[in-house]
Parts: structure tokens; sequence; C-alpha cells
């Protein structure tokens, strides 16, 4: 098997730079990537999911570092959201562990398509990011100040809401849960992106270590596969973390739309081709 040669981690490292990148651009956790890249070598779903999470948890604790060294984490709003999405990332990969992997895959095609509306709705609030920007610009000037922003009781219970969904999610499919974070901390909370893809980032490392912890639990986890993919992600954040604040938004969004686009193909595709699979074995069987 391709996955437990050196060529097959080598490739799996130089995923898990694409993934880390991703990571630190926009504030997830990478599985997007890491997860159909698993599944390309033949592991099922529900293993490519708690495999991921391994190289999730390396790089997005590699970005924060880096948010935290210059000062642009809001450690206390990442902390809120890390501590109630532990809760329900148990649940989500318990869940996981439980369904077939036919219907995993078309949950998680489904769910793309869903992060690609939710991609759009950012653009949607792009006219009050600019006026947050205008506000927060001090802020912006003194980084300090924002790495340790106070959060107010008016945002406790959003942060706990937004971070509930993102552990299930995170659990389930493995991923971070950054794709959902952060455009409802835009929508509700009236962040800007780039302080909302800090905040989902720090959040992340957490909840994907719980995710993980359950998932090791019931043996699902390929170790090996699994540090390679976040040794390569611990170097991409460190890139996509320095170039986030250089690129244009609407360009990283168009690409990552198209990006989820053809992975929501895929998936959907491997879970019908499970599930013609699946007819035809009950037919023999017959």
């Amino acid at each position: 098997m391709l996955l437990e040669t050196p060529i097959g981690w080598g490739l799996l490292f130089v995923i898990g730079i694409f993934a880390g990148v991703l990571s630190g651009l926009m504030g997830i956790g990478g599985g997007l990537l890491m997860v159909p890249a698993l599944t390309l070598f033949g592991v099922p779903v529900v293993q490519a999911t708690a495999t991921s999470l391994v190289g999730v948890f390396l790089s997005t604790v590699s970005g924060s570092a880096h948010n935290l060294s210059v000062g642009d984490l809001n450690w206390k709003a990442s902390l809120i959201l890390a501590l109630f999405g532990v809760i329900t990332a148990q649940v989500g990969a318990w869940i996981g562990d439980h369904i077939a992997d036919a219907w995993l895959s078309l949950s998680f095609a489904v769910f793309l398509l869903v992060t690609i509306y939710l991609m759009n709705l950012r653009q949607q609030l792009q006219h009050k990011e600019s006026e947050i920007e205008a506000q927060t610009l001090e802020l912006e000037t003194h980084p300090s100040e924002l790495s340790d922003s106070s959060t107010p009781s008016n945002r406790f219970v959003p942060l706990v809401g937004i971070g509930l969904l993102a552990g299930a999610l995170s659990g389930l499919f493995g991923i971070g849960g950054g794709v959902v974070k952060v455009p409802l901390q835009m929508l509700f909370l009236g962040e800007s992106i780039k302080t909302a893809v800090r905040t989902s980032l720090g959040a992340i490392g957490a909840i994907a270590a719980s995710g993980l912890a359950q998932h090791a639990y019931n043996h699902n986890v390929l170790w090996i596969p699994g540090l390679c993919l976040g040794m390569g992600g611990i170097m991409g954040a460190q890139v996509g973390t320095r170039l986030l604040p250089r690129l244009s938004d609407r360009v990283v969004k168009i690409l990552f739309a198209i990006f989820l686009l053809t992975l929501s193909i895929y998936m959907a595709s491997h879970g019908i081709l499970e599930l013609a699979s699946q007819t035809n074995s009950s037919k023999l069987d017959v």
C-alpha cells in the first residue's frame, strides 16, 4: 500500500504543507484537503477523518503560535470557542464512528456545498467589514491591544453557540470547523475577516485534539500518515499566517470556492460508488 511507503509519506508531507497554508490563510484546520487526499490512498473515510485531525492539530498550533507571538490573537475569544467546541467534538466523533462510509462521504459533500454558501456570505458582509476596519484602525496599529481584547458578556453567548456547532463538525468530518466559525463570527460578532480567521485558528487546535482523542480511543487513527501531514502542516501554517495580511480577500475566496466545489464533487462520487457497491453486494448475497 502506497500509504505505508516513504513515497507515500512524502506525498502526505506535501499535502500537509498545502493544508497548512490554507489553515493560516483562512482560519481552517486543513481537514478539507487532508480527508479527500487520504481517501485517494484507499483509506476509509472514518479513518481518514481521524488521521487528518493529527495534521489539523499540529498545523493550527503552529499558525496560532505565530499569531500569538506578534500579538494578533484574541486568546480569550479563542478559548471560549475551544472550550465549548471540545464538548461537541466528542459527540461528532462518536456519530462518525457509527455512520456507514458511503453516507459519511455524501454528508461531507453536502457540507462542502454549505461551506461555499458561507464563503459567499462573507462576501456579502464585505461592506460591513470595511466599517469595522475603520473603527478598529487604532487596535490594528497596536496589535498588542488586540491580543488582550476583552470578551464582553454580549459576545459570550454567540461564541458559545459557534463553538458548539464547530466542535460537532470537527469530530464528525475531521475538520477544525473554521469554515463555520469565521463567517458566523463576522455575522454575529461584527468581526473583520482577518480577526475572525485568527480567532478561529486559535480555537481549532483544542477542538481537533478532543476529536482526535475520541478517534484514538476507537483505534481509527493512522499515526505515521497523520504525523507526516502534521509536519507539513507546521511549515505551511507558518507561510499562511504570514501571507494573510498581504493577499486580496476576493482572490482567496474565489479560489477557495472552486477548491471546495471540486472536493464536493469528488466526495459525492465516492459516496455514490460506495452505495452502488453495497447494492451490488446485497443483490449477490440474495
